[in-house]
């Protein structure tokens, strides 16, 4: 290397940057690292000579299955629960609320055309967003184009499914082309990404109507985005939580059949929570990502919030599997048969998380109470509850990774200073987080890494013993782990307080590609119980 004469990096500025870092070298030291770390300033800006587009996957990729796994590989024929006896309502309106496995009925029986169906939820979608603030875009042309060629496939006895014809709302990450895509922030509120995201293109080929792009927290964080607030159903002085603030509350609203959100660390269990719906967070790696915004490579995962545990196994069934687009989506069947019993499963609980003492004053997402009686719902089912403990980490500390990847994901808004249009400026916001992020050593990024491949084996050793376990939906650290090892969960509510709105959540966890029999253990809490069949007055 040649000798720099005049170093932008002095021996001082390594002094300072040590503690940073929280590490301490000597003098001598320091003088032996200046001239490397001043090289390495040139190759940073090699580095962003070159655009890098968010969707670019970095050369490095997260694997949940660790050496030994294996999993279920025949694809068998979907075992459905028949609804009968559906009957169109005098007021279409009426069945704003009612889960796609009844509203499919409807279409698939002729007795409510798409169209029908579709302009009564875009007519809700203008009648409600003023409050809720959860449309970025009505998609209502292409909605109507979607509904009318689903009408006619109907007429001609091309019946696609469940889906066919119901109105549909996409957290406002997923690409549609010719349609604006801002990742609810202020930077990209124009951008428009000139090609469909696999699962809105997935979705179309089964039928689907996309009515709306819906409101994600701004770069998939809270409920803020660049036009406000989106709102709870329940109650317009809370926030839907987020960040798939959007698709929770048009869901719970009324405004739409089903919706796609997403979670990297809690965003369809918290605005589920939040909202009173129901969501299913897939495995790591189950559907492509391609024309999704990415936030962090390694933890990134698309699911649908419904009004029903077995909607989001519909809505599931359209979406996973390979595309050839996204590398990290693995190729394991989905075999969701309501005919197969509890008692072939077995069924863990974390049992400190339901002894915790808790601030119930100080939470909107947590009840005791009702959480316990989750326990004993399933315990009146027959189910052979088995205790388990989720094993001990720094589990704050690895979060670091999704701070890191978040950070490159938006590198170039922080280094232009785009992040001075963020509507969030507070120290847990994305702007000051990402700079944070720039003194994190890649070091460190990695030695996390390594930790949670610990911690993903001894949580491997855990699972051994249960093939689902129910937890509350924010106690035990159940969320970050099982955010960061991969595993599918499945939220929904358990209960209401006396204002009314949802009081508490509960999830249920399963193996790794194991949605069919955690979506399974949840529908016979959800069938045993009437919680998801409440929704919000609307009176506004």
């Amino acid at each position: 290397m040649s000798e720099q004469t005049n170093p932008k990096i002095t021996t001082e500025m390594l002094s300072a940057a040590e503690k940073v870092n929280g590490l301490e070298f000597t003098e001598d030291e320091r003088e032996l690292m200046l001239q490397s770390v001043n090289d390495r300033l040139q190759a940073y800006e090699a580095l962003r000579e070159i655009s890098i587009d968010n969707s670019v996957f970095p050369a490095l990729g997260f694997e949940p299955r660790l050496p030994g796994m294996t999993f279920e590989s025949e694809q068998k024929s979907i075992k459905a629960t028949e609804v009968e006896n559906v009957q169109r309502p005098d007021n279409l309106e009426d069945v704003a609320f009612w889960p796609v496995t009844h509203l499919a009925k409807l279409i698939e029986t002729k007795q409510v055309s798409s169209v029908e169906l579709t302009e009564m939820y875009l007519e809700r979608l203008k009648k409600y967003n003023p409050y809720l603030e959860c449309v970025v875009t009505l998609t209502e042309d292409l909605a109507l184009l979607q509904a009318k060629r689903a009408d006619e496939e109907i007429s001609s006895g091309n019946y696609r499914g469940p889906l066919h014809g119901i109105p549909w709302g996409a957290k406002d990450l997923l690409a549609a082309k010719n349609y604006k895509t801002t990742w609810g922030a202020m930077p990209y509120k124009d951008q428009i990404i000139d090609l469909d995201a696999t699962v809105v293109a997935r979705l179309e080929a089964a039928g689907a109507v996309l009515v709306a792009k819906l409101t994600t927290g701004a770069l998939a964080y809270g409920d803020v985005w660049f036009g406000g607030v989106t709102k709870s159903p329940w109650n317009l002085e809370d926030g839907a939580s987020g960040s798939s603030a959007g698709p929770a509350s048009a869901t719970a609203g009324g405004l739409v059949g089903f919706s796609i959100g997403s979670e990297t660390l809690g965003s369809i269990v918290s605005p589920s929570t939040r909202c009173g719906t129901t969501g299913l967070r897939p495995t790591y790696g189950r559907i492509s990502r391609y024309g999704a915004m990415a936030l962090s490579w390694s933890m990134d995962k698309l699911g649908p919030i419904c009004r029903s545990v077995e909607d989001c196994a519909f809505v599931f069934d359209a979406i996973y599997g390979p595309d050839d687009k996204d590398i990290s989506v693995t190729d394991y069947p989905f075999n969701w048969d309501v005919s197969k019993k509890l008692s072939d499963l077995k069924i863990g609980y974390v049992k400190s998380a339901f002894e915790e003492e808790r601030d119930e004053e100080a939470s909107v997402w947590s009840n005791k109470e009702k959480d316990n009686q989750v326990l004993e719902v399933l315990k009146s089912l027959g189910v052979e509850l088995i205790p388990i403990e989720l094993p001990d980490f720094p589990y704050t500390a690895i979060r670091m990774v999704l701070v890191a990847e978040a950070a490159a994901a938006f590198d170039e808004m922080t280094r232009r200073n785009k992040d001075d249009l963020m509507v969030r400026q507070d120290k847990d916001a994305w702007p000051n987080i990402y700079r944070a992020a720039r003194t994190m050593p890649a070091t460190e990024y990695i030695q996390a890494n390594r930790v949670r491949t610990l911690m993903m084996q001894e949580f491997h050793e855990v699972m051994k013993q249960v093939d689902v376990f129910v937890c509350p939906s924010f106690g035990g650290n159940s969320l970050t782990l099982t955010n960061l090892t991969g595993h599918p969960a499945v939220v929904l509510p358990v209960g209401f307080s006396d204002v009314p709105a949802p009081a508490s959540s509960i999830t249920f966890t399963g193996q790794l590609y194991g949605e069919a029999d955690t979506l399974l253990v949840a529908k016979a809490f959800q069938d045993a119980t009437d919680f998801h069949l409440k929704h919000p007055s609307m009176t506004y």
